[in-house]
Formats: structure tokens, C-alpha cells, sequence
């Protein structure tokens, strides 16, 4: 055994979007363990709960992350209305799924772009976040918000999207994909891409099962679960299956994520195919009472949302399982043993969001 070091890595790193800091213990160029300090950015969300009327609390919940924000609202409305027994209209359902897409395509998007600046792919970074600008604007066009959507509420979605704009947000999507099928075809079969990727970072089957990885990170392993499958919103009235991969390396889980994207395209195009006519939101009956939980599947992975009323507008208990925090066990594992150059990369890949997981 070589004489050991620690390299701090983090929270300030040229790669990182987000403040994650790792000790890592070398030996020699080798990562033989990895020790997480979180906690740098806590702002204390859950806590605002008990003062925050909880029809208002959809907004603080949506800015958990800015990144996966409407499926944050969309969760604790979902967990909301379930306490009052409240059944929304399928139209505001069938629109929580078309946002709920576009908000995986614009993270994935996202990542794609940070994940090529990592290995020094500049153009690529550019030609992702290129794309991704033009989904945001169509974003903007649906739900008058582009990062922050602000458009889901308890009782169903803040406003509708007409039949015009529908069609020309079918017909920019079509478009889209066609820009995006080049840039997944560089991520899919460059040499340089591959180099960076494949066989780098594995995490076998049993241990992604045994420590609790989600999302793209449990995917990429071969485990075929995606929280989509509970059904919830109009998700049981399309036709989709998870997509996985088998390797369970880098490149396993890039790949998951590219298949999503174009899985994304295709479940918009279901959803405003099959979308009815009616209104959008319903009254909001008195306050909740009860607990319950609700499990949706972020672009990172599955999070859970807990919620407590006992009657009043403010709520007893909120909290939230972010799937960052879900993956961290996971990034300990694959990093043991990596190389000093591939920890950027490797970390990259389960798509930490440091704000969901310290919210």
C-alpha cells in the first residue's frame, strides 16, 4: 500500500455547477475512498411549512431547484391534493405531463452541456445549451415561465394552453428534435466522448439495488424502475417503458439520459394527442388533514414528498427525498478506485443537484 493523501475536491471546482464537496483519499492517482460534507447551502425550505399558508407553500416547493422545478410543485401538489381527497380535471393532468416533459428535456439538456464542458468538448456545451434555449422559449410560450414555470397549483395547473399554441408547440418540438438528434449522435459515437466515458465509473446491478440509486443512475445499471410507473397523473394512459442500459458505467447512464430525451418528445406528443377539453383547475375544499406520501420521478430520479396537516392552512411536517441524495451512496461506491482525472466526470453523472438535497 502507497503512502495516502486527501485532495479536497470541492465546493468551488471548474465543473461544478453546485457546491458538492468530497474529501477524497489518494493513493497515489487513485481514489481508494470518498467522504461527502454537505450542508453548505441548507436553507431551511421544509421549515417555512409551518408558517407558510399551504397553498403558498407550491411556490417554495417549486424552488427547491430551479432545474427539476415543476415536478417539485407538481409532487406537493399531488401529495396535497391526495390529504383533501381531491380529484383535478384530466385536462390539468394531461398538461402536468406535457410540462413535466419539457422540464426532463430541458434538464437533460443541461446536463448534456455541462457533461461535454467536463472532458473539454466546448462546442458541444454550447451546441446542448443552443437547444435548450429554444425548448426554454417554448416553455415560456406554454406556461409564461421559463425555469420557474409557476403554473402548477393544489387543484390543478394556473392557466390553459389553447389550441393554437398547442399546435405551433408540436410543430417547434418536431423541429427540436431534429436539432438534437445531431448533438445524441456525438454523445452516442464520438471516439473522444467514448474515451472520457466508457468503462469509467461502474456500478454493477446488485450494488445499485443494494445502495439505493435512482433515476438514470439506477437505469444505467440495468434495473428497469422509473416512479412513472406508479401511474400517477395520465402517465398509465401512455404507452412508454423505462429505458435502461446494461454496462452501468459513464456512458451507460449519458445514454439513458439521451434515450429520455427523445422518450420525452414522444410522450408530449401522446399526451396532446389524447388531451380533452374542460377546465383546468378546481375550488380548493378547507385545509388538509393526515399525512401522505407521493413519489414522482424527477429528471435525476425518483423523489418522495412527505406532508402533515392537521387542519389549518399551515402544514404540521414537509419534507422531501431528493433523488440527489438517494444517488450519493452510490457515487461513493463507483469513486473508489477511479482515477484523479475521472472523479469530474464521475461525479457528473448522477446530475447532482446540491440545492434539492440541502433544501
Amino acid at each position: 500500500m502507497g503512502q495516502r493523501t486527501i485532495i479536497p475536491f470541492g465546493p468551488q471546482h471548474p465543473v461544478l455547477p453546485e457546491p458538492i464537496h468530497l474529501d477524497l483519499v489518494m493513493e497515489d492517482e487513485k481514489v481508494v475512498e470518498a467522504i461527502p460534507s454537505i450542508g453548505f447551502i441548507h436553507r431551511g425550505l421544509e421549515k417555512m411549512a409551518e408558517k407558510k399558508d399551504f397553498q403558498e407553500m407550491a411556490y417554495i416547493a417549486e424552488r427547491i431547484c430551479g432545474i427539476c422545478s415543476f415536478i417539485h410543485s407538481m409532487g406537493y401538489c399531488q401529495a396535497i391534493e391526495a390529504l383533501l381527497k381531491l380529484e383535478i380535471p384530466k385536462r390539468a393532468e394531461y398538461l402536468r405531463v406535457i410540462w413535466s416533459e419539457m422540464s426532463r428535456i430541458h434538464s437533460h439538456l443541461l446536463w448534456l452541456g455541462l457533461t461535454a464542458d467536463a472532458f473539454g468538448f466546448e462546442s458541444l456545451f454550447m451546441h446542448s445549451w443552443r437547444v435548450r434555449e429554444k425548448l426554454l422559449d417554448l416553455i415560456e410560450e406554454t406556461s409564461g415561465g421559463r425555469v420557474i414555470f409557476g403554473v402548477c397549483k393544489v387543484g390543478g395547473v394556473r392557466r390553459d394552453v389553447d389550441a393554437e399554441t398547442l399546435r405551433r408547440a408540436l410543430e417547434a418540438l418536431a423541429a427540436l428534435e431534429a436539432e438534437y438528434r445531431e448533438i445524441a449522435g456525438v454523445f452516442s459515437r464520438d471516439a473522444s466522448v467514448k474515451r472520457r466515458m466508457t468503462g469509467i465509473g461502474v456500478l454493477p446491478k446488485e450494488d445499485a439495488r443494494a445502495l439505493g440509486a435512482v433515476g438514470p443512475t439506477l437505469r444505467g445499471s440495468g434495473v428497469a424502475w422509473d416512479a412513472r410507473r406508479l401511474q400517477y397523473a395520465v402517465y398509465g394512459e401512455l404507452d412508454w417503458a423505462p429505458i435502461t442500459e446494461e454496462a452501468g458505467d459513464c456512458q451507460a447512464r449519458c445514454l439513458v439520459r439521451i434515450r429520455e430525451i427523445f422518450q420525452s418528445f414522444d410522450l408530449i406528443r401522446q399526451a396532446a394527442g389524447k388531451i380533452s377539453d374542460g377546465p383546468v383547475a378546481v375550488k380548493v375544499p378547507g385545509n388538509p388533514r393526515g399525512e401522505y406520501f407521493a413519489r414522482l420521478e424527477q429528471p435525476r430520479g425518483e423523489v418522495v414528498y412527505y406532508v402533515k396537516g392537521n387542519g389549518t392552512k399551515n402544514l404540521q411536517r414537509f419534507r422531501v427525498r431528493t433523488p440527489t441524495f438517494a444517488n450519493l451512496p452510490p457515487l461513493l461506491k463507483i469513486l473508489q478506485g477511479c482515477e484523479l482525472s475521472d472523479v469530474p466526470v464521475i461525479v457528473l453523472t448522477i446530475d447532482p443537484c446540491i440545492s434539492c438535497a440541502e433544501r
